[in-house]
């Protein structure tokens, strides 16, 4: 158990964030599912740009990667791009 004040506030605040993140990876991994299952061209190229925005701000805020929000996003773009 932490012993000094100031940890008992970072433990608190460790798991508002630890929280927080793992709602919006969640979120964002639903979203890449639903765009890699998406049967129609119209469909992707309107999921795409949201699905983007997305990684990018895990990205930002250090939940993955940003060599892995580039993967994701460049694998996402030619499955949109190989629908027909």
């Amino acid at each position: 158990m932490a012993n000094h004040k100031s940890a008992i506030k970072r433990i608190r605040s460790n798991d508002a964030k630890r929280t927080e993140n793992r709602y919006y990876s969640k979120t964002t991994r639903t979203a890449i599912k639903a765009l890699r299952r998406s049967a129609t061209k119209k469909e992707a190229e309107t999921l795409l740009p949201k699905v983007n925005s997305m990684v990018d701000k895990l990205a930002k805020k250090n939940v993955i990667h940003k060599n892995k929000a580039g993967n994701i996003k460049s694998k996402l773009a030619k499955k949109v791009a190989s629908l027909k």
